[in-house]
């Protein structure tokens, strides 16, 4: 007799800001996972665009259609806060083959930190492979109009 689990994912990222891509990839997440849980990473020796609580309530605002989504923050290892959750899996959306390299290289650093801990990668639609947070945030900052990549106002 098998024991039957919850799936539970990790969306882990600094999410700074939650592009449109992001949010591609956690509604397919979502329906993969019986919990998807997107969590902003929170460095303190890094300065944030958006700070993390108006973040999460943004995000929160654009997955209220969605039940099985929670945004929360945490601080420390991803593969160590995964365990606290009881989640199994990490879920990462990959643009390009750079981000390939870099996932995967974090992927089995985790897995050596938590054996138990599985990374799924999801293929951003192309339609938003090309969008990125600092890109979103450079064009902020030069006061140019970076809302139809968000899913939300600024």
């Amino acid at each position: 007799m098998s024991i039957v689990t919850e799936r539970i994912a990790i969306f882990p990222g600094s999410f700074d800001p939650f592009t449109k891509g992001h949010e591609d990839v956690a509604r397919r997440g979502a329906q993969m996972f019986d919990k998807l849980i997107i969590a902003i990473g929170n460095n303190s020796s890094k300065q944030r665009y958006i700070p993390v609580d108006v973040m999460i309530s943004k995000i929160k605002a654009v997955f209220s259609d969605v039940e099985n989504i929670e945004v929360t923050s945490f601080s420390g290892l991803t593969s160590t806060f995964a365990k606290e959750q009881k989640a199994n899996y990490l879920l990462r959306g990959l643009r390009n083959t750079t981000d390939f390299e870099y996932e995967n290289t974090i992927a089995q650093a985790n897995h050596h930190v938590n054996p138990d801990l599985e990374t799924v990668f999801l293929i951003t639609n192309p339609a938003y492979a090309f969008i990125s947070s600092s890109i979103v945030r450079e064009l902020e900052k030069f006061g140019a109009d970076a809302s139809a990549f968000l899913p939300y106002k600024i």
